[in-house]
């Protein structure tokens, strides 16, 4: 790796309690990696290229490839009705049971609670229990109307494989995509990664990086955040995906059709980029990006592809903070490889009548958000967790951040490990505030 970037990455590390990180780029077929730091501050080994990180919701990216394979077969369809396969599905909102497609799911558009980390035990029956739980999930938007991130979309999808594969989404997934694209080291349990070099996450108390307990999420989100993968392994995917569809010994997996309707805008998301099928689209300088991060218990990282420049990076660390430093890694890969850069957003001025409807409290399932007026005129916004996952030791909520308007209903966050985090309003017929929208969950107003 060059230089400058080992600068970066060593300033980085020691700015935002990031004990370790990896780093893969692809570029016009030549392939970097670079490792930094180590895996556990408690029991420290070097990370190196072969060390497995949990890659939490970039697996979302590869559940909806082995849906894509599946459709290929004939066994399954993004336009079909999720009943048609799973006759017994429900929400609370039985409208929205009834109508949804396998492309609310891969979309994101469904409506209902995304944010659902039921434990639904150990045992191979974990994704049907939890999938029959979602009769008691609460529709937060109208269906198919606002864009909102559902990892409880994902885990129905998971449960499609197992039925159209008749096997464990672990084990369709080590069938039909990982052995293809000798994805050697890739798993999905502590079971497996144990034997292996193995990253520990970290969560940030009082400005120091602690081992975060538990290792990993419920069994039943493994289609929604559970693969557990090298950055090598990362590569070998995202080479994959830069292709025609077919893997390195020339085995066709998908048709270009379909690799190419992955990374196709199908609804829009937030702040303006879209998504396709499961992947995140947006442009930097012009270069068409499709894209997909992951937060853990205390790991965060992303994967990054510019298919018409042949590029990809991934990036994987151990910390809660992980995501500010693979922000300033891709931002400047992107600069040197490709010569693109995302514009800083001009800010703007609001009138005090439209910043004050906004002071209050927003509410999620993982989260709240509250927004509050400075007599100086500024804004500010706190995060507050509530820990649902029951992380110890519980990490420290941020500071408040102030924030700037950069539109009449859009926001970033100045400061802090909030840095950058954009935000934007969501309003109902009436012009009313209704939801807040941040790092892709929808916050309801607290006194609606």
């Amino acid at each position: 790796m060059r230089p400058e970037l080992d600068q970066l990455v060593r300033e980085g590390m020691a700015q935002h309690h990031v004990p370790g990180v990896a780093i893969g780029i692809l570029h016009e077929g030549d392939e970097d990696i670079a490792a930094y730091g180590v895996t556990n501050i408690e029991h420290p080994l070097p990370v190196d290229a072969d060390t497995l990180f949990q890659i939490a919701s970039i697996t979302k990216t590869i559940t909806a490839t082995i849906v894509m394979r599946l459709v290929e077969r004939g066994a399954l369809d993004l336009d079909a009705p999720v009943r048609r396969y799973i006759p017994e599905f429900r929400v609370r909102d039985e409208d929205a049971a009834s109508r949804a497609t396998l492309r609310h799911l891969v979309t994101h558009t469904g409506g209902w609670l995304g944010d659902c980390f039921a434990d639904t035990g150990k045992g191979d029956d974990a994704l049907a229990k939890y999938v029959a739980a979602m009769a008691q999930l609460e529709q937060l938007t109208p269906f198919g109307e606002i864009w909102h991130y559902s990892n409880s979309s994902f885990a129905v999808l998971g449960r499609l494989i197992e039925l159209a594969t008749a096997k464990t989404y672990e084990a369709a997934t080590r069938e039909l995509l990982f052995i293809p694209l000798g994805m050697t080291k890739s798993c999905f349990n502590a079971d497996e990664a144990i034997t292996h070099r193995v990253a520990a996450g970290h969560v940030i108390v009082d400005e120091q990086p602690k081992v975060a307990r538990p290792w990993a999420f419920p069994r039943a989100t493994t289609p929604v955040g559970g693969v557990i993968a090298s950055v090598r392994d990362l590569l070998s995917y995202a080479r994959f995906h830069l292709g025609d569809g077919r893997a390195s010994n020339g085995a066709r997996l998908l048709s270009v059709g379909s690799i190419e309707l992955m990374r196709t805008r199908l609804a829009p998301a937030d702040m303006g980029r879209g998504v396709g099928v499961a992947w995140f689209l947006r442009e930097i300088g012009g270069v068409q990006v499709q894209y997909h991060g992951g937060a853990a218990i205390g790991q965060q990282g992303v994967l990054m592809l510019a298919p018409e420049r042949k590029f990809a990076i991934a990036v994987q660390a151990n910390s809660g903070r992980g995501g500010l430093l693979h922000q300033d890694i891709t931002k400047w890969a992107f600069r040197t490889y490709l010569g693109v850069a995302d514009p800083e957003p001009a800010h703007v001025r609001v009138p005090k009548s439209r910043r004050d409807e906004l002071v209050g409290r927003y509410t999620a399932a993982l989260s709240d958000v509250e927004l509050r007026a400075g007599g100086d005129g500024s804004l500010t916004v706190r995060s507050i967790s509530h820990n649902v996952l029951g992380i110890k030791p519980a990490p420290t909520d941020p500071a408040p951040a102030r924030v700037a308007f950069i539109g009449e209903d859009r926001f970033v966050c100045l400061e802090g490990p909030l840095k950058d985090t954009k935000g934007e309003v969501l309003r109902d017929p009436t012009g009313s505030v209704q939801w807040i929208r941040a790092g892709g969950r929808v916050y309801r107003r607290a006194d609606a």
